[in-house]
């Protein structure tokens, strides 16, 4: 008989920490608006680029500031040096075609 009221006592807790995670994550988002709105208008006067997203390579570093024949600075049929260009996805058609938007 007292192994149900252990179980739902538990649920109750666990729901109880649910509610408690939701609402610290809508108080902890509006609290950081002023914080991304002071970041953005940084980012605006210092003219920062795109995310890095791997220090490897130069042309895996940002690939929307890479040019096209960096991945074959060595000659045009090497090998990956490096593991993130083989993640990377080649880049469109329109791009190589000059055709920028």
């Amino acid at each position: 008989m007292i192994k149900h009221r252990i179980f739902i006592g538990f649920i109750l807790f666990e729901i109880l920490v649910l509610v408690f995670l939701f609402l610290h994550g809508v108080v902890a988002k509006n609290n950081r608006s002023s914080e991304i709105r002071r970041k953005r208008i940084i980012v605006h006067d210092l003219m920062l680029t795109d995310l890095s997203i791997w220090t490897e390579a130069r042309y895996t570093r940002n690939p929307s500031q890479a040019d096209l024949f960096s991945p074959f600075q060595d000659y045009p049929s090497s090998i990956e040096h490096f593991p993130a260009g083989s993640i990377i996805a080649p880049a469109p058609a329109s791009i190589l075609r000059g055709e920028f938007k």
